[in-house]
């Protein structure tokens, strides 16, 4: 075996060591990124989970009209000013009639959340004649009660609860008067200061609403743009600046744009702060690059020949993009907008600036009514001191990553079915 044989071998099995290293970096890097994905949903669902269920205590209501403070009949005004937080302390008392003291009545009415008070007076609203009757019914328990339920014995330690407070539940649970339930609250509800009775609706809502503009908005205005850059404009210094500035646009920290819609649309132009309107223009500005951007990729792609047929036929240059180029481009403008979409879906920076961070209770009707959208309300949430919060917060995360990954299986889809090959 000649010299430089043995000196070709040893450079190859160095080159193939080196491979089989960069392989396994690669792998490894892989495996790293997977773990941590994992490990961040494990964490998200754990934690988010019981959100998606909440604990009612059965009770004995007797709707006494002396504790309510109406007449028999009683009228609709007084049904919506009675006293029902009476009736449901009594309902309790009567649970545990060795219950005396002011404090420990306050401890053992803290039980039941004040939400109760509402679903009584809807129902009794609703049946004025169960006025002075009595009824076994489930009524939602405070967030202290539903986190003392669903805690492990180390759990129940920390808990808010006093002594006599976990006495009263550990009874309720050993009668089978307490019972957990699936939180349909957390998809009808607005958001509430009491864990217990918010829900996502109005951010579903809000977001909905934002998205709606957003679409209105960014796609024909980044599609016309693309089809003129592309197919239109003369190719000198002008459209070259405007090019590079959009693909630099597409860089821009999200909060910059906050910033010039609230200088813009609120500071000149005086539209209401914290309203859908408002923020889907401020997302259809961040989200203008990246539609663009995609938009001339997906015409670019579209062969010449396709073009030049329909130019020999006699087509017009318009007739041409609008009946040939556009159709075949479709697919991936329609891509490149829901992932544009996802991404304003999922931004929170530039909706702070222009006041979508206001508590809001009610359901938004309209993109002028004042909303807030998923990303600030699991802010929100997330800043809020009360313990419940926090699996509220992961369950809303779980929401709004099933809304995200929705939206970019929807556009693979439509790339693998839309798309052609030449």
């Amino acid at each position: 075996m000649s010299k430089t044989t043995e000196t070709v071998r040893k450079t190859l099995r160095k080159r193939y060591r080196a491979e089989r290293r960069f392989r396994a970096y690669g792998i490894a890097s892989i495996a790293v990124g997977i773990l941590a994905v994992v490990v961040l949903f494990t964490d998200i669902i754990s934690k988010g989970l019981p959100a998606f269920t909440e604990a009612y205590i059965q009770v004995e209501v007797v709707y006494d009209a002396d504790t309510l403070g109406v007449a028999v009949p009683a009228s609709e005004e007084e049904l919506m000013s009675a006293n029902y937080r009476g009736v449901v302390r009594q309902s309790l008392y009567a649970l545990f009639p060795e219950v005396d003291g002011r404090r420990e009545k306050r401890a053992l009415g803290d039980l039941v959340s004040s939400g109760a008070e509402y679903w009584m007076r809807d129902r009794l609203i609703e049946n004025p004649s169960l006025i002075n009757k009595s009824e076994t019914v489930w009524l939602l328990a405070d967030d202290t009660v539903d986190l003392f339920i669903k805690a492990d014995d180390e759990q129940r330690e920390g808990s808010r609860l006093n002594d006599r407070q976990r006495e009263w539940v550990q009874t309720l649970e050993d009668d089978d008067r307490v019972e957990m339930r699936f939180n349909a609250s957390l998809f009808t509800h607005g958001d509430s200061r009491e864990p217990e009775q918010a829900g996502l609706w109005g951010a579903v809502a809000g977001s909905f609403f934002t998205m709606l503009v957003t679409l209105g908005l960014s796609f024909p205005i980044g599609v016309a743009a693309a089809v003129y850059l592309e197919e239109f404009a003369p190719k000198n210094r002008l459209t070259d600046f405007i090019e590079v500035n959009i693909n630099n646009l597409a860089a821009v920290p999200s909060i910059i744009f906050g910033l010039l819609g609230l200088a813009i649309f609120i500071g000149l132009f005086g539209l209401p702060r914290s309203v859908p309107l408002v923020g889907g223009m401020v997302l259809t500005l961040m989200t203008l690059p990246t539609i663009i951007i995609s938009a001339r990729a997906a015409i670019k792609a579209v062969p010449p020949s396709i073009r030049e047929a329909a130019l020999g036929l006699g087509a017009s240059r318009m007739q041409m993009v609008t009946h040939h180029v556009l159709p075949l481009a479709m697919p991936g403008m329609l891509t490149g907008a829901i992932i544009g979409m996802a991404q304003a879906l999922g931004e929170t920076a530039p909706l702070l600036m222009i006041g979508m961070v206001a508590f809001i209770v009610d359901i938004p009707g309209g993109p002028v009514s004042p909303a807030t959208v998923l990303p600030v309300q699991i802010y929100l949430w997330a800043d809020s001191p009360e313990s419940s919060f926090v699996a509220l917060t992961s369950a809303a995360i779980m929401v709004l990553l099933g809304f995200l990954i929705m939206m970019n299986t929807i556009a693979v889809v439509l790339r693998k079915r839309l798309e052609r090959r030449w």
